[in-house]
């Protein structure tokens, strides 16, 4: 979704530590709302010493009560998951900051420009027996995740990509214990189209288990070297890093340690937890 305003060549520029200087002492202009968000999520820009950036800002004060969430908590949770994303080396959340705006603290992200929000080939409604074929190569390329009805009665599957890109943002969500990973919160840029974000992390990071995602088709396969080197590293930091501390600053003490105690459960599974005993495992609605 494309917004023009924004000077996309000055951010391509900056790193990662420019955009959240800007993201954090720009200028921040309210120019609209993202009417279907469930809290109040602004459209805007931040401008510092001539860069202006496309942003989303999310006010604590238009944040929703939740029943399982302490209250004003959302925006910190943003801000806590992008930093853990960033320890990953595996960018899945854009850059995101805690900062002062119009009504008060709130968070505020890098805005992606996408082409189409829903233009990428991830998710997919595939025919019922698209894996009984052994000569269909669907199955080598698909992961079910839950059965569904069409409009005109048919049976179908809902699927996600066999992509290793999506086992980055399954494992990810395991550690956050993300409770709403919805298809649209998966965005392909513009600036990178080979490169998916997340987006939409306020609700993480709860004591309790509450992991739901569209994501499920991972949980069958053994984590590899990678994710393994990747949450040791979690947890060393956490325990004694950096990440530790700026986790502290955003999250409960005993937030973190259930943080640290889903790496360490992950670890000795050795796989992304799967929809087995779980109540809700798919967020609603589902996109």
């Amino acid at each position: 979704m494309s917004t023009p305003g924004a000077d996309a060549e000055a951010e391509q520029d900056l790193d990662p530590a420019g955009i959240r200087q800007v993201l954090t002492a720009g200028e921040l202009t309210i120019t609209g709302r993202l009417t279907n968000a469930s809290n109040a999520t602004l459209y805007g820009t931040v401008a510092l010493d001539g860069v202006t950036l496309n942003c989303v800002h999310k006010p604590v004060a238009g944040e929703r009560p939740l029943w399982d969430f302490p209250t004003g908590t959302l925006a910190a949770r943003e801000v806590a998951a992008y930093e853990l994303s960033q320890a990953t080396g595996w960018r899945i959340v854009p850059p995101t900051v805690m900062r002062e705006g119009p009504w008060g603290p709130g968070m505020c992200q890098l805005w992606i420009d996408t082409p189409d929000e829903d233009d990428h080939d991830l998710l997919a409604l595939l025919p019922e027996d698209f894996d009984e074929d052994p000569a269909d190569d669907a199955a080598a390329h698909w992961r079910p995740v839950l059965s569904v009805e069409l409009g005109d009665g048919r049976p179908a599957v809902l699927a996600h990509k066999a992509d290793e890109r999506l086992r980055r943002i399954a494992a990810f969500d395991a550690v956050v214990n993300n409770a709403d990973r919805k298809g649209g919160h998966l965005l392909v840029g513009t600036a990178e189209p080979d490169h998916v974000y997340g987006i939409d992390h306020g609700l993480t990071f709860n004591v309790d288990d509450k992991l739901r995602t569209l994501l499920w088709g991972f949980s069958t396969e053994p984590l590899g070297p990678e994710f393994r080197e990747v949450l040791e590293r979690l947890d060393r930091d956490i325990e004694t890093g950096e990440l530790g501390g700026r986790l502290a600053a955003l999250l409960d003490a005993e937030e973190v340690a259930a943080t640290r105690a889903r790496i360490r459960e992950l670890l000795d599974t050795d796989r992304i937890p799967g929809p087995e005993g779980r109540r809700r495992p798919v967020p609603w609605p589902p996109f």
